[in-house]
């Protein structure tokens, strides 16, 4: 079902909103926007909203399968403020968004639905999931000049690494069971990347409440929802493969030209499998076996 805005969808989709989970997926172009929806319909979604700009050509055949509402996908901090609007109709969803061309994975995902998922974190009473933003990128950018392509993925399997996160309010003290994380192509090409957007940890998964704000960083007004662990044992956590970075470098024109290859000595091919993901420590299965 298609809504002219993101207020009649609020109005409209109510039954979208009665259960869940939702996922919030955002179109900013239309590289891999059916592939986006296949991978989280078959994740276990129980609806599918996506965002997109008026007129954006859309694969009609899933569109009979989800909701869409046209929205202005390139205003500042759209995603977080779509999000938050969503969160305060719908307290108690549980809630998950991402952009096109970025792709959910999360422990034992093959053999185990997104329900599942949520069903044992809330049993572990939290009411969000840290996410590693993993880059994707194409790695023959002679064939592939976006840097996208599903066949030739590649991922950093190093690399990776975490910072504390201060508290301003508190004398720039480290906050409890919170970090800021980095790596990838962020990391590698800082120098085409502004230091506010070098992060790729984002908690791409909680529980709607009222009141509650996601922040343009996509950390949460509510501190607790921000760390990676509860204070007595290791929480699940989940990585979204993301092929957005390599888009952005590649259609830069300050970038564009100085980029000739993404890969490089710690480059492997992704497998499209959560085991290869947790092999490189990309992701924390916690308690879940």
């Amino acid at each position: 079902m298609i809504h002219p805005d993101l207020e009649t969808f609020l109005a409209k989709g109510k039954a979208a909103l009665a259960k869940g989970p939702l996922a919030v997926i955002m179109a900013e172009d239309d590289i891999e926007i059916a592939s986006t929806l296949r991978h989280h319909l078959q994740a276990g979604f129980r609806d599918l909203l996506l965002l997109a700009p008026e007129g954006l050509a859309l694969p009609m055949d899933l569109v009979e399968q989800i909701h869409v509402a046209w929205h202005d996908v390139h205003a500042e901090a759209a995603l977080s403020q779509a999000v938050t609007r969503i969160a305060e109709a719908a307290p108690g969803l549980w809630i998950y968004y991402c952009y096109n061309a970025e792709y959910l994975f999360f422990p034992f995902c093959e053999t185990r639905s997104f329900r599942d998922l949520v069903a044992f974190h809330a049993e572990e009473r939290r009411e969000a999931m840290l996410t590693y933003v993993i880059d994707l990128y194409a790695g023959d950018l002679d064939r592939f000049g976006n840097a996208v392509s599903l066949e030739d993925a590649h991922l950093d399997r190093s690399g990776y690494y975490a910072l504390a996160r201060k508290d301003e309010a508190k004398d720039w003290t480290p906050r409890e069971r919170q970090l800021d994380f980095f790596g990838g192509l962020r990391w590698r090409f800082e120098e085409h990347v502004p230091w506010t957007k070098r992060k790729i940890d984002r908690v791409s998964i909680f529980r709607a409440k009222k009141g509650l704000k996601l922040r343009p960083d996509f950390t949460f007004s509510e501190e607790e929802l921000n760390t990676f662990a509860c204070p007595w044992h290791n929480n699940l956590t989940a990585a979204v493969c993301s092929f957005r970075t390599a888009k952005a470098l590649r259609s830069n024109p300050g970038s564009r030209f100085d980029i000739q290859n993404f890969r490089w000595h710690g480059s492997v091919p992704f497998d499209w499998h959560s085991q290869q993901l947790m092999d490189l420590g990309l992701m924390e299965p916690g308690q879940w076996f």
